[in-house]
């Protein structure tokens, strides 16, 4: 968080926080009510005060007032760069990962140290060229990928992905179940005895 929004919490502890109001689509746009933020410094002031709670609720903290985010898919949307790293729609490079997760539609899910971070659909392209096959070295052939997308939700498939220097299992996990298995709330609510409007 900013300087200013520390001190703005300092003075003003108890502002009930919004929920509701903002969003995040799953090509990494802020929204509030539905429309697209456009603006470059209301964009840019929201990824640098966004964070998480102790209950996995994602909120773009603004000055005193948290502003809970709901999530079209995940709190984090990846982008590869030219250098083949990734890098959230927030600016922040993706270095570790402890596995890698494939919904029931071949959207691909990281559980990174920063969070679960959905791989924009265009850049699927890339986890297509970083997965292997247990053991192999070798791309993946498209058997092997369709017999992955069969696997039960919940299993470990037969797949692995390089990244970092390193290779992640690959799970199956169905999208109703990623917020649950990941650790993150996609659409926060006020909890009992929570001050909030």
């Amino acid at each position: 968080m900013e300087d200013w929004v520390e001190r703005a919490m300092a003075r003003m502890p108890n502002v009930p926080a919004l929920f509701g109001w903002l969003g995040l689509n799953r090509r990494g746009e802020w929204l509030i009510q539905g429309e697209v933020i456009r603006h470059r410094r209301i964009v840019d002031t929201i990824a640098r005060n966004y964070g998480v709670d102790e209950h996995g609720r994602w909120f773009f903290q603004n000055g005193p007032q948290r502003g809970y985010i709901t999530l079209e898919y995940a709190p984090l949307i990846a982008r590869v760069q030219t250098d083949d790293r990734l890098v959230t729609h927030t600016g922040q490079p993706i270095d570790k990962a402890r596995a890698l997760y494939l919904d029931e539609d071949s959207n691909a899910v990281l559980d990174s140290d920063a969070g679960a971070v959905l791989i924009q659909g265009a850049d699927l392209a890339w986890v297509l060229e970083h997965l292997r096959a247990d053991g192999s070295d070798a791309e993946v052939e498209e058997a092997a990928l369709a017999e992955a997308m069969e696997a039960a939700p919940g299993s470990r498939t037969g797949l692995e992905l390089v990244f970092a220097g390193e290779r992640l299992p690959v799970h199956r996990c169905d999208r109703a179940d990623m917020g649950e298995t990941l650790g993150f709330v996609a659409e926060p609510a006020p909890r009992e005895g929570e001050n909030s409007n």
